[in-house]
């Protein structure tokens, strides 16, 4: 069990005694030293005795802004029986504001953890076995491990302090619209540094309880604690935001939830349940909706640079051992991975299209719409031999697949190299509307676009239609798998009237891109991405595509395909 919290200056009183005084004294949560329950402890200085109030079956009451008042269920032993005789109710007075809200806090961490019991324990008809929280029971122990871990150091939260247009953009949001913020109740989902909690707290907020569940809390603490004008209003609370409690409804929610593509690393799932946990009814969410841009590329040397990846598996004696079977996975597996990257816009050959995720109505499915009335208990399972085992399951599910219809019209005769994708959200305050943009041709951001590159390009004519589908499923590792398939028609000698549909198909792993950030990001009009490879090759593409074989293997530039030599 965690260490005990204190809180040193408290007043309380016994409201059952006919004459009770207020007394000064300590508040004191922590585990009982013989049988390791977790209690509350009252203790005056001077006194040998204390109220020990027994956290299993206790309640607390906001009786004002720092009153409380603690209700507990007093026994007797009789015949070496525990028996419940009556309740004890202790009135508990904090100093401040931030005090009293930091005693529930502690109230009910320490509550849940004595409901939880003990992993094994027996009961009369069955046992106890501790349940993972909703985010546990999605993501792999691993992955969520290294996410907290990456997460948790300063660098990598710099790298996105620094990001100016991110960070410049949510500044601006909250603060031309102050009348959202000014004496509300905010919580920032994964406040990482704590910068938007001060943020928050600049435009005037009330409280701000910033939830972090990394180690990044530590350095949050240090941060909000140098700047005091703000920090006095803001409760730093380790946890994740589907185990953590709050004493109060939230009138704003703010946070930074946007990944890779807006959904990698699936921490939108966690501000939506953030929002049916703590946001009031009439509550604001920053940001409120995002969007994912899609459109059709064309890009010679882009794809000239993911076939020639695999021209190293393609050396029949590398050191006497042939490695032309393995060509084929390795050509699949570069293939596989989504291209991020910051490209020049002209390489879209059609107008794009959108995909919008409401983050204020976005649907929550429960498997069993009861356990909304029981869904304080849910950090335990009762596996029971006579009811059998109760499931608790919580379920995202506009976020765990995602299926978006693709419809252009190209705008040039060109070959499709795929997909290419990029995101925006809005922050909807009353006063102002301003959007965060992540497209091409706009300032750079940390998140760059992102691109699926076709194995096998797609042949299209001015005016003509392509259709097709990206469906994107999550999985266990914080992330998701992308199928994306594209058609077009084909006409030509020998053709039907009515075309040859040519349809080709992607599987992408989101959470695997390759990071083309150091490339040269050379724009090519359209009228000479009909080049054959040996003529780009010519261009300044041969040189990549000798890079990485081994000493004496040269490739054949008169034909398109990637052949090899021997050097004599």
């Amino acid at each position: 069990m965690a260490s005990a919290d204190m809180f040193p200056n408290v007043s309380f009183s016994d409201v059952n005694a006919a004459a009770s005084q207020e007394a000064a004294g300590k508040a004191v949560f922590g585990p009982d030293p013989a049988s390791g329950a977790a209690r509350l402890s009252l203790v005056r200085p001077g006194a040998e005795q204390a109220f020990q109030i027994d956290l299993s079956d206790a309640q607390i009451f906001k009786l004002g802004p720092m009153e409380w008042l603690c209700v507990s269920g007093e026994t007797e032993a009789k015949a070496g029986v525990e028996e419940k005789l009556f309740s004890r109710a202790i009135k508990v007075v904090l100093r401040t504001e931030a005090e009293s809200k930091a005693f529930s806090l502690a109230f009910q961490r320490w509550k849940q953890q004595t409901i939880s019991g003990k992993a094994g324990e027996s009961l009369e008809n069955g046992s106890i076995v501790a349940c993972k929280s909703k985010f546990d029971t999605k993501i792999e122990a691993s992955s969520a491990q290294m996410y907290f871990h990456y997460y948790g150091q300063l660098l990598h939260q710099q790298n996105m302090l620094q990001d100016f247009v991110r960070t410049g953009t949510y500044y601006a949001a909250v603060m031309e619209n102050r009348a959202d913020f000014e004496g509300k109740v905010v919580v920032d989902v994964g406040a990482g540094s704590g910068i938007l909690s001060l943020f928050a707290a600049q435009a005037g907020a009330k409280h701000v309880y910033a939830v972090e569940a990394s180690e990044m809390v530590e350095h949050a603490q240090r941060l909000i604690s140098g700047n005091p004008s703000f920090g006095q209003r803001i409760t730093i609370i380790k946890g994740k935001v589907e185990e953590v409690e709050l004493p109060e409804k939230a009138d704003i929610l703010i946070s930074e939830p946007m990944g890779t593509l807006l959904v990698n690393e699936r921490m939108l799932e966690s501000y939506v349940i953030a929002r049916d946990r703590f946001l009031a009814p009439d509550g604001k969410m920053f940001p409120t909706t995002g969007r994912i841009h899609m459109a059709p590329f064309s890009d010679e040397y882009l794809y000239v640079e993911m076939a020639n990846k695999s021209l190293f598996w393609q050396q029949h004696n590398f050191f006497g051992v042939d490695l032309t079977p393995l060509h084929g996975s390795a050509f699949d597996g570069y293939f596989s991975q989504p291209v991020v990257d910051a490209f020049d816009p002209r390489l879209l050959i059609s107008q794009s299209t959108y995909h919008t995720l409401d983050f204020t109505s976005m649907k929550v499915r429960y498997i069993e719409m009861i356990l909304k009335l029981i869904a304080f208990f849910v950090e335990v399972v009762i596996v029971c031999t006579k009811c059998g085992i109760i499931v608790f399951h919580f379920q995202e599910e506009d976020l765990y697949e995602i299926d978006i219809p693709l419809s252009f019209v190209s705008s040039v005769g060109t070959r499709v190299h795929g997909l290419a994708c990029w995101f925006d959200v809005l922050f909807n305050g009353s006063t102002v509307q301003r959007w965060l943009t992540t497209a091409p041709g706009s300032p750079t951001t940390h998140w760059y676009q992102l691109r699926c590159v076709l194995a096998q390009p797609l042949y299209v004519m001015a005016g003509q239609e392509i259709t097709g589908r990206l469906h994107l499923v999550a999985h266990s590792a914080q992330s998701y798998t992308i199928y994306l398939t594209m058609s077009a028609k084909m006409w030509g000698v020998g053709a039907d009237p009515g075309g040859i549909l040519q349809t080709s198909t992607a599987k992408l792993e989101l959470k695997e891109p390759y990071y083309r950030l150091s490339q040269p990001q050379a724009y090519m009009p359209q009228d000479q991405q009909q080049l054959p490879l040996s003529s780009l090759q010519a261009q300044g593409s041969g040189q990549q595509m000798q890079d990485g074989l081994s000493p004496g293997i040269t490739v054949d530039q008169e034909r398109d395909s990637a052949a090899f030599t021997r050097q004599v």
